[in-house]
């Protein structure tokens, strides 16, 4: 690169950059990254035992699909509070208003059903399982509470999401139109 081509490129600035604010993060974000963090170690341990001693260890492989399960349902909290799932914004902007607030409504409704009736059906597996995992003895009932536990903060953002749509008379998906 020559004199002219940097003077050109554009100057990045760190101290422009957002700083981290441990309060612009929920508690479902620190959880997935711990359970993300312990899912990296045992895959790392996974790689290091198969490809560098050359005898993998028994229990890593499925402890790292338990734990990315984890990661999975917990980071599905992370989505509800955020407000990123999947939805379908084409048929709100061509709605008239009344009617994208009632569905936007109802939306909000159906998501609360939804997680409640998953946290029930969790914890109802969860009492009912009593099997241990393949290669540790730890009860699998411990992954669905934790499933569960997942379906709970989505519960409880759903309900904050859902408050402040009726509060404030707007929502992500109207916001679109």
């Amino acid at each position: 690169m020559n004199q002219a081509d940097r003077d050109e490129a554009p100057a990045f600035n760190l101290l422009e950059e957002d700083s981290f604010n441990a309060r612009d993060h929920g508690l479902e974000d620190y959880l997935t990254l711990g359970i993300f963090w312990l899912l990296a170690l045992d895959v790392f341990a996974q790689f290091f035992s198969r490809y560098v001693l050359g005898n993998s260890i028994a229990w890593t492989e499925e402890m790292a699909r338990y734990l990315l399960v984890m990661v999975g349902f917990m980071g599905g909290a992370m989505t509800v509070r955020k407000g990123s799932q999947i939805a379908v914004e084409f048929f709100y902007r061509y709605m008239p208003c009344w009617m994208a607030r009632t569905a936007s409504t109802l939306v909000d409704l159906a998501n609360i059903a939804f997680f409640a009736a998953m946290t029930w059906l969790t914890f109802k597996l969860a009492n009912l399982t009593t099997a241990l995992m393949a290669s540790v003895d730890i009860p699998k009932s411990y992954l669905y509470y934790i499933v569960m536990l997942g379906f709970v903060l989505m519960l409880m953002r759903a309900v904050q999401i859902a408050i402040r749509h009726w509060q404030s008379g707007t929502s992500e998906l109207l916001d679109s139109q």
